[in-house]
């Protein structure tokens, strides 16, 4: 499901992408279709002056249905024209081919951010409650009622409580196995992608020096092609070439910083679910729930 769940933000990430690029490249046929409309206006108020020559009140008529429209069109127009002139899709084609991978890329790190915040989210529970709540039926009810406390709440801890309370009649070593192996289990479960986010968070700054490299071999090769060199054509390759490594570095210092966060959150429950394990295998000695296994099986 974790890995569903991934390529399905990656989908959904992609296919916003293609359409933001897809009407970034449409905004030129736009402004034609817009000059087009424009033109077209200019006609018919032109056709509206030559009959307000024939009947006054008509052409007033005429102007207090056009103003309305026309401020309607200006919002517009102003919007297309900041999203036109806004430098993103411009400094993204400068950059080169590399920045295409670097989309990649931190398309992935945003598809694993979204999927770990939302398990993360969902892993979490009230501890002292739980255990509250499960000691407390396990003094009064049983086992089995400790263990149906625990299928009813959702979460690392819950799981292994569980698979600890359904060894409770083979002895202390089996709890404490089936509580390690259900610990490893939802460990493994709560550290799932993280691998790709580090990886992203190491690959991007990396990403971006090679297409700064590649980037100053194409600005040199265009100065020794020159028979003036300046100062402008030297700071423009260089400043094109550079737009790679500020955008590697924009994606991995994110990237890492979620990274560290999870590993904390991980941490966090890795703890509780040792210290609570730890009080339900007391709880059991104590109320001499735990059979110790027979000399000879």
């Amino acid at each position: 499901m974790t890995h569903v769940r991934i390529w399905v933000s990656l989908i959904v990430i992609s296919m916003l992408v293609i359409s933001v690029a897809g009407f970034c490249l449409a905004q030129e046929g736009s402004a034609e279709a817009a000059g087009a409309t424009a033109e077209e206006g200019a006609e018919g108020a032109e056709g509206a002056a030559m009959e307000a020559q024939v009947d006054s009140s008509l052409a007033d008529l005429l102007a207090s249905v056009e103003t309305p429209v026309e401020e309607a069109e200006m919002p517009e127009g102003g919007m297309m024209t900041r999203l036109r002139e806004s430098g993103l899709v411009t400094l993204f084609f400068k950059g080169g081919n590399f920045m295409y991978a670097l989309l990649v890329t931190s398309i992935i790190g945003v598809a694993v951010i979204i999927e770990r915040l939302i398990t993360l989210t969902r892993a979490r529970t009230d501890t002292r409650r739980l255990m509250k709540k499960v000691l407390d039926a396990l003094h009064s009810k049983g086992v089995e009622a400790a263990a149906q406390e625990c299928e009813r709440t959702r979460g690392p801890i819950a799981s292994i409580l569980h698979a600890g309370l359904k060894r409770a009649d083979m002895g202390t070593e089996a709890v404490e196995r089936s509580i390690v192996a259900a610990g490893t289990v939802e460990t493994s479960f709560l550290e799932r992608g993280l691998i790709w986010l580090s990886t992203v968070a190491t690959v991007a700054p990396l990403l971006g020096f090679l297409g700064t490299v590649s980037g100053m071999i194409r600005a040199f090769n265009a100065i020794a092609e020159a028979e003036q060199v300046n100062a402008k054509l030297v700071a423009s390759g260089i400043s094109e070439a550079l737009i790679t490594t500020a955008t590697g570095l924009i994606i991995a210092i994110p990237m890492q910083t979620f990274h560290n966060y999870f590993v904390s959150q991980i941490d966090r429950f890795i703890i509780e679910m040792e210290e609570s394990s730890a009080d339900l295998v007391d709880t059991l000695v104590i109320l001499g729930k735990m059979q110790p296994p027979k000399v000879g099986e």
